[in-house]
Formats: structure tokens, sequence, C-alpha cells
């Protein structure tokens, strides 16, 4: 059995987005990490490697920074990882991130499942595992709290979703697409030897061509909107005015004729 998990990488939970006068977002000097949702998409491969046999890939569209996710998932323990990049892929929404995604599942060929985390902590749409599935033509199991049965032989697998109205139990042929949520298990700590199995490691790098993607469906040219325009808010302006008097009577009916001046009151 293939699994295939897609992954990002994302600012560390607790850095701080700030916004220059020229409109660019930094996130300071945050360390990039694997998004915290793919984790559980990772174990969950793990898990039913463990128990089915089979490979692990993961995969990320990224520059040299989208490693950060690989080399993590690698710790973990998955077998292969792939980082798929051209220059012409900045400033891509969901709609061509999809797109690239399913392009370089579609080289790799023979998967089974296709993992994904929740969502993205920096972005938290929620899109790009659907909307990979709805490229690739298979099922999309989002939201799964548990992987009730699998069977790779009958090319099956029931799953439970955790939805607002409850637990919904479902079944659909393989391939299929999953995604996870928290609770459906508990990620693995990385271990030495898998820190240093994936700094060692030779990362494959696809370009737009190794996967046969067209430039014009990717980055901001395919995006389905334009990315809109950032800007940090405006300087708040302000002055303060101490009133002072011989008692509390006087000062507060000096405050009183202010505020009424003012309109205030």
């Amino acid at each position: 059995m293939h699994i295939v998990v897609c992954t990002k990488h994302t600012p560390d939970t607790e850095a701080k987005m700030s916004v220059d006068e020229a409109g660019n977002v930094s996130w300071g000097e945050s360390p990039l990490i694997i998004n915290p949702w793919d984790e559980y998409a990772v174990e969950e491969a793990l898990l039913l490697r463990e128990e089915y046999g089979g490979t692990v890939t993961v995969i990320s569209m990224g520059p040299e920074e989208a490693l950060e996710a690989l080399k993590h998932a690698i710790a973990m323990g998955c077998d292969e990882a792939i980082r798929i990049w051209d220059d012409a892929c900045a400033d891509s929404d969901t709609l061509s991130t999809s797109y690239v995604l399913a392009k370089a599942i579609e080289k790799i060929g023979d998967v089974d499942l296709v993992l994904f985390g929740k969502s993205a902590i920096d972005t938290q749409t929620g899109q790009i595992g659907p909307a990979v599935a709805r490229r690739l033509g298979i099922p999309a199991l989002m939201y799964t709290i548990k992987i009730a049965d699998l069977d790779p032989d009958g090319k099956s697998i029931t799953v439970e979703r955790l939805l607002e109205e409850g637990r919904q139990v479902v079944t659909a042929p393989l391939p299929a697409a999953v995604g996870t949520t928290k609770g459906i298990n508990e990620p693995r700590y990385t271990s030495f030897i898998g820190i240093r199995k994936a700094a060692r490691m030779k990362y494959p790098h696809w370009t737009l061509a190794d996967i046969g993607a067209e430039e014009d469906k990717v980055g901001a040219s395919g995006a389905a909107v334009r990315w809109p325009q950032v800007m940090p808010p405006p300087a708040r302006e302000g002055e303060a005015e101490i009133i002072e008097a011989e008692t509390v009577e006087e000062a507060a009916a000096i405050l009183v004729e202010k505020l009424l001046a003012e309109k205030v009151i």
C-alpha cells in the first residue's frame, strides 16, 4: 500500500505577524516548522503502514524552506519526501496549490491513500484536501476522527467523520483522500535516529516540467482571485488633557462641561 501525505511549512504557533508600510507581511524571526495539523496526518500514515505494510511518501510545494516540514516528517518515520517548486509557484492560492499537488501525486502513481491535515495554521482555509481530491477524481473524506476499517485488497475504507451534528460513518472505494483532525491519534516525537536520517537524506526537487504542470495554472496567474493588498492600520493619534481642580466635585463639573462641548454627552 502506498500512502502520500501532503504537508506544508508554517511559522511557529507563537509567532507574531507584522505588516510594514509597504504592505510586506513578516513573521519576525520565527522558525519555520511543519504545519502542526499535518503531524496528525503523518502519524496516521505511519500507523497504517505499521498495520498493513507499504510506503509513506510525504510531499510539499514550496521553496527550500519547505524542507523543514519534509525533514520533520522523515524524522517521524516517513520513507520518502519530495519537494515541488518553481519560481512561477510564488503567490499560489489554494486553487493553484491543489493543482500542483495533484499533478505531483499523478506523477508518483499507484497511490492508495492521500492524507491531509485539517488545515494550515497560517491560512486556515481547509480547502487543499477537498480540492486535490476533486482534481484526482477520488472521494474526499475530510474531518476524519477515526479510520474504522481499511481493506487494501478489497480497495475500500470506512471512516468516522467528526461533524457539528455528530459522527458520520462513511465507506468509500480506494484510492481516497482523508483529512485528519485532532483526536485521531497522538503524533509521536521524532527520534534521534530519525533526525539523523532526515539530516542525511536527499530530497528530490521536482519542477513544474517534471510533473507536467502548466505555468499559467500556478502562482498568481493560476489563482482564483488576486491576493488582496495588505496594509498596516493607520497610526492612532490623540491627545490628553489633565483636569486640575481644588476638589473632586469641581473636577467633575469641568469634565462634564468639556464632554458637553464635544457633544460626547
